[in-house]
């Protein structure tokens, strides 16, 4: 029998991770086959490009992790909305614990209000934030690692140079002399050089395979996010009086009232009898009546807005008058 759609289920990010792992593959391949130009570039300086390869693989590391956190959360979620009795774990949710300590292990219908859904998405959204600062952070490093490389080995290179060309002796006459000793000079440079173009190299490669990596997952905590957010929408109820400012109270209560009658008949059956159905009845008349001298309450209020927005009009038009023919007045006497 084939499974049941469900909408607001969350889905896992194992599909990033694939792609990651594919990503990395990749990556690896194209390493193994350019090995020795690799390995020639790598010992021009062992140090610094030791250190770039190394940011890059904790990079890499923190990168699937954002992913893989990601999978418990997602049961603990599906299992809770599902109410699953094997939903009491030893390690609670990470991500998502200010939504554990608020919903406990309740399971079954329940609400929400906007304010409590909004706090619960602001602090996933926040910690999810926090989790990818520090690849974005290794991301930079990279750069800047290639960078100092780059600038060192130009550095070395311009000083090579400049002494190089400080110990060389025209004045010997002897050209094979005069070349050997450009030769042996030329070597620094050369090695300058090399650093440059080696760190630049590690250090721009491996921000581009950390940036994917880190768009990845990124991607997996969005729609970890827009699914959690699409099934807490639904478990919100919309307060009346967070629209008013409280305003609206006799509409909550008339609803809370035809709550209450629908649950009264459906325990008894769809008939209208029976003492819980007469107290329901009485709940909702008592809630249209609030209603109606809420209404009564607000169309009075709206009377005295307009009547004093009519006197204040009516004034305005008196100080416009007298202040013109103050200036009728002053015109007049000097003329």
């Amino acid at each position: 029998m084939a499974r049941a759609y469900d909408p607001y289920s969350l889905s896992s990010p194992w599909v990033y991770l694939i792609r990651m792992m594919i990503f990395l593959a990749v990556v690896a391949f194209v390493a193994l086959i350019l090995y020795r130009q690799i390995a020639t570039a790598f010992m021009s300086n062992p140090g610094l490009n030791g250190l770039i390869i190394a940011t890059g693989v904790i990079g890499i590391l923190l990168a699937i992790r954002q992913v893989i956190r990601l999978m418990p959360e997602v049961g603990w979620v599906n299992g809770y909305r599902l109410g699953d009795p094997g939903l009491e774990v030893r390690r609670p949710p990470v991500l998502l614990a200010p939504m554990a300590t608020l919903l406990g292990n309740r399971g079954g219908e329940m609400s929400l209000s906007p304010v409590t859904m909004r706090s619960i998405l602001d602090s996933i959204g926040m910690r999810l934030d926090e989790a990818r600062e520090m690849a974005r952070y290794l991301t930079g490093l990279l750069v800047f690692l290639g960078l100092l490389g780059t600038f060192w080995g130009l550095l070395q290179t311009v000083g090579s140079v400049n002494l190089t060309i400080q110990s060389l002796d025209v004045g010997s006459g002897d050209a094979n002399v005069i070349f050997e000793d450009l030769k042996a000079g030329l070597e620094a440079p050369l090695s300058g050089m090399g650093t440059a173009f080696s760190s630049s190299l590690f250090g721009l490669t491996g921000s581009l395979v950390l940036g994917f990596l880190d768009l990845q997952a990124g991607q997996a905590q969005n729609r970890f996010y827009n699914e959690l957010e699409d099934w807490l929408s639904t478990l919100t109820d919309i307060e009346p009086e967070e629209f008013g400012g409280g305003g609206y109270g006799g509409v909550s209560e008339l609803r809370l009232a035809i709550d209450d009658l629908r649950k009264s008949v459906a325990d008894t059956g769809g008939g209208g009898a029976g003492p819980n159905a007469a107290l329901a009845m009485a709940n909702l008349a008592e809630g249209i009546q609030g209603l109606v001298q809420h209404v009564r309450s607000e169309q009075q209020m709206m009377r005295d807005w307009a009547d004093d927005q009519s006197e204040q009009q009516k004034r305005i038009e008196k100080l416009l008058a007298s202040m013109s023919t103050a200036f009728d007045r002053i015109r007049d006497e000097t003329r």
